[in-house]
């Protein structure tokens, strides 16, 4: 039995039918808020919609969860009281895989990290393919014929499996992130220490030698170590000597320049590098390939320049490390923040304020940004994001940065993070049109 008809269920129910299994996809909404339904039965699948059922699990032996449904929820504690075996989708993918793969997970950059290690790779002649929570889920990943997989894992994956064996893993930070969903920073901590759990021998894992929180956890590995930093490194790191990333590794290999004003630009490409050097990637080639690279959307784009103030759109930072990391980045900024904190302590913003000239307040972390923020800088709020946006251009002067890096989920006003950025972006150029026409 699958719970959930989302995105991740419904690879994982494809993929189970297509291994010859007899799958029951139980699924919350009702049938026509599920459009995966109708293309899962046309796969043998069946779906039953409309709510979970303790009779959905009567024939069950095998119970798998997708990212989204917690693990106290009450249809998986239905399956536990019964003895039933939970996976996770990165379990089952585990079990399918026939070849290596490598999997990144932290707090933040993940994404970008992930794809930057696929672009050395790709470019070094091996044929590696991005999956988990970038692209294809990992399960229909697994069974595809690929030299390599890159697998960007959550916190929510780890916690629901026991075989993810990756032959070379990376932990980029931790920082306070889905409390809601794990109760604790610790049990967030542990799930994420998942990563090199089954490692050992010749196995790597990658850790960030100058994260407070995850180095020593990375540390605690019981296969071989290396470190990447974003600062000078020592014998066996990759790390950054002024602009220029520099890898200590069987010598000295001195990888370019890097453009670093993107939040976390110099620790994503140092710890993308460290993976594409230990899996035997060309350092030319690895140099050559983060030269090229073009970050996704929503982490820290230019999106529009006004009357000499810039609009930054970092939807996707979308905890209190994230949103820390860009607002130093920036410069002197107007910030735009909030949206549903997830249970987070968001007062760790106040050691970045530095820089803030003012902040527009938005969505259900409202009034605690204004706490939070009091006394620092001048503080409003606004109920849309394009009201943010004029109140936050009043605010700013030329050689500002507006910057929307919310430091919060987007579920309270938006469908994702991408559809807030995207206002963000059409609210600036909107403005930047205006003042085009004011001559």
């Amino acid at each position: 039995m699958v719970v959930g008809a989302g995105v991740a269920g419904a690879s994982a129910a494809r993929v189970l039918a297509a291994e010859g299994a007899r799958v029951l996809v139980t699924e919350a909404r009702p049938a026509a808020e599920a459009p995966a339904s109708v293309d899962l039965e046309a796969h043998g699948v069946e779906v039953r919609a409309g709510g979970h059922d303790p009779h959905h699990l009567d024939d069950a032996t095998l119970v798998l969860v997708g990212p989204g449904v917690p693990p106290d929820a009450e249809v998986v504690r239905w399956a536990r009281d019964r003895g039933l075996p939970v996976w996770g989708e990165m379990e089952l993918g585990a079990r399918l895989a026939q070849g290596p793969y490598l999997a990144v997970t932290g707090t933040n950059g993940k994404t970008t990290v992930t794809s930057m290690i696929e672009s050395c790779l790709r470019a070094n002649g091996i044929d590696a393919l991005a999956c988990g929570n970038i692209g294809l889920p990992f399960p229909e990943a697994a069974v595809q014929d690929r030299d390599v997989l890159v697998v960007e894992v959550s916190s929510f994956q780890l916690a629901l499996q026991e075989s993810f064996h990756p032959s070379i893993s990376l932990l980029l930070n931790i920082a306070p992130d889905h409390l809601d969903w794990h109760g604790s920073l610790e049990a967030y901590v542990d799930a994420k220490r998942r990563v090199y759990a089954r490692q050992s021998g010749t196995d790597v894992h990658i850790g960030n030698r100058d994260d407070p929180v995850s180095a020593p956890i990375s540390a605690a590995a019981s296969c071989a170590i290396r470190w990447f930093r974003s600062g000078p490194p020592a014998d066996g790191e990759v790390g950054f000597e002024g602009d220029e990333l520099i890898a200590r590794l069987d010598g000295i290999h001195r990888l370019g320049r890097i453009d670093a004003q993107a939040a976390g630009a110099r620790e994503d490409a140092a710890a993308a590098a460290a993976v594409a050097l230990a899996y035997g990637v060309v350092p030319a080639v690895v140099a050559a390939a983060l030269a090229s690279f073009r970050r996704a959307p929503h982490r820290g784009e230019v999106v529009a320049s006004v009357d000499g103030v810039r609009f930054i759109d970092n939807s996707k930072a979308t905890n209190v490390h994230a949103a820390a990391a860009a607002i130093d980045a920036a410069g002197s900024v107007v910030l735009i923040a909030g949206g549903r904190a997830k249970g987070a302590d968001l007062s760790p913003l106040r050691e970045h304020a530095g820089g803030v000239r003012a902040v527009i307040a938005i969505g259900e972390a409202a009034a605690d940004l204004v706490a939070v923020f009091d006394g620092i800088a001048p503080t409003s709020t606004a109920s849309s994001i394009e009201d943010a946006v004029r109140g936050a251009f009043a605010a700013a002067r030329p050689g500002d940065s507006v910057l929307l890096a919310p430091a919060c989920a987007s579920w309270d006003q938006f469908r994702s993070y991408a559809e807030r950025g995207d206002r963000f972006a059409t609210a600036a150029r909107s403005l930047r049109a205006e003042a085009g026409a004011r001559g």
